[in-house]
């Protein structure tokens, strides 16, 4: 985050957008003279710190602190003492006590091609993961008027262009209301080579036509086979929108569980191809 921020929440903000790690400094408790009042709040980030909780010799080691925080790459919370005037050496000779609030970014990146029914449903499901999603299409009016915090709409004329904006690592979900229009989508994201899904809601029938247009157009088969069509697990049957949304999430925590290397106790790690076999969702009129 290079641009200058007057105020930390703005910061914030932007930061969650860009799902960018940051911490939260914030006075607790003042006892004698200290330069700032308890509430005083201070975020810190990989390349500035925005605001100030008094400057000097308390400002600069809760700036140090609040990186180290961050680089356990978790997030947590702590309270710790700064006396000003014996550990610090400041004149005002109070007492501090300060709560550093880490939030880690996002590890995953989820951009959602399509707000249709299924979107619309899939959308309220991940704003409550953590993950960052991009919530992608043409049509401006298909948004709804409260979008989920955590989630980020984008009006896009050509949205198969967004590809090429996502980060190293992304998913990827077409699920729009043009047939042409997810094939694009996931033609472009094969071409990058490094989403780390790669799903199409869709029918066997429709998986079939993307597999043997992919095949004439010279892609492998290993990466054709990397694409999930249908998605969403067998074992979470049903076609309304918010059956096949819960179907569909069921299987991206799954994946990147596994590749957390987190231990799984229901449904077992599975290999990353194998995700996305399991789907029988068929709904691909309005998506």
């Amino acid at each position: 985050m290079s641009q200058p921020f007057n105020h930390w929440s703005e910061a914030a903000a932007r930061l969650r957008e860009l799902g960018e790690s940051y911490c939260l400094v914030t006075i607790l408790t003042v006892r004698g003279s200290a330069p700032r009042d308890a509430g005083t709040k201070m975020l810190v980030c990989a390349d500035q710190a925005v605001g100030t909780i008094g400057g000097g010799q308390l400002e600069f080691s809760a700036i140090q602190r609040a990186r180290e925080l961050l680089l356990t790459d978790r997030e947590q919370q702590a309270i710790e003492d700064f006396p000003l005037g014996a550990k610090l050496g400041q004149c005002c000779g109070g007492h501090v006590s300060l709560l550093f609030e880490v939030f880690v970014d996002a590890a995953v990146t989820i951009a959602l091609f399509g707000a249709g029914h299924v979107g619309r449903a899939l959308s309220t499901i991940l704003a409550e993961l953590p993950v960052q999603v991009r919530w992608i299409d043409s049509r401006a009016e298909e948004f709804p008027d409260a979008i989920p915090q955590g989630v980020k709409a984008i009006v896009s004329e050509h949205p198969q262009d967004e590809i090429d904006k996502l980060p190293s690592g992304a998913y990827v979900l077409a699920m729009t209301h043009d047939h042409p229009l997810d094939y694009v989508i996931v033609e472009k994201a094969l071409q990058r080579g490094d989403t780390q899904y790669l799903g199409v809601i869709g029918s066997n029938t429709k998986s079939q036509r993307f597999r043997m247009r992919l095949s004439r157009r010279g892609f492998s088969e290993q990466q054709i086979a990397s694409v999930h069509c249908p998605i969403g697990f067998a074992e979470v049957p049903g076609k309304q929108p918010m059956e096949v949304a819960v179907s569909v999430a069921a299987q991206l925590i799954a994946r990147y569980q596994f590749q957390q290397g987190e231990e799984k106790t229901k449904i077992g790690p599975m290999p990353p191809l194998a995700l996305g076999l399991l789907g029988t969702q068929t709904s691909e009129s309005d998506s």
